[in-house]
C-alpha cells in the first residue's frame, strides 16, 4: 500500500475556514467587527440549485458566494429573513490555486473572502485594493 506524505493531502474544510477566518481578523476596523457577524459556510461545492439559479454548468467556476443584503441596501425598517452568509468552496478554490501557481493558499482563500465581503460591504474596486493587494 503506497502512503501519501503529509504535504501532498489536499486542505481540508476546517482549514480553508481557518484561512478565511483569518482573513477577517487581518481586515481594518470597522470591517473586522461587521465581517464576524456573517456565517461562514465552507462546502466542497456550491450546491446544484444555487449552479443552476446562477446558470453554471461547471462546479468549478464558483469560488465563492456572498448570500445577503449589502449594506448598501439594508434599512433598520427591514425585517430580516435570514442571516447574511459567505459561502466558499474548496474544490474549486484549491482548483485555481493549483492552476494559478503563482500564489499562496492563504493569498487565494484570502482573496475570495475578500471578494464576497465586497458584495457585502457594496465595496468599490478601489476599497478592495486597499484590503487585498491582490488587485495591485
Amino acid at each position: 500500500m503506497t502512503q501519501i506524505a503529509p504535504a501532498a493531502i489536499a486542505p481540508d474544510l476546517a482549514q480553508i475556514e481557518q484561512i478565511a477566518h483569518e482573513a477577517v481578523v487581518a481586515l481594518p476596523e470597522p470591517y473586522r467587527a461587521a465581517a464576524t457577524q456573517i456565517i461562514l459556510r465552507i462546502e466542497d461545492f456550491a450546491p446544484e440549485d444555487v449552479l443552476e439559479a446562477m446558470d453554471l454548468h461547471d462546479p468549478f467556476e464558483l469560488t465563492g458566494l456572498y448570500d445577503g443584503i449589502p449594506l448598501t441596501e439594508k434599512s433598520v425598517m427591514d425585517q430580516q429573513t435570514q442571516p447574511d452568509v459567505i459561502w466558499l468552496f474548496r474544490r474549486p478554490i484549491l482548483d485555481e490555486w493549483a492552476d494559478r501557481g503563482n500564489v499562496s493558499l492563504q493569498e487565494m482563500v484570502t482573496h475570495v473572502m475578500v471578494h464576497e465581503l465586497a458584495h457585502h460591504f457594496g465595496w468599490t474596486d478601489e476599497d478592495i485594493a486597499q484590503i487585498d493587494q491582490w488587485w495591485e
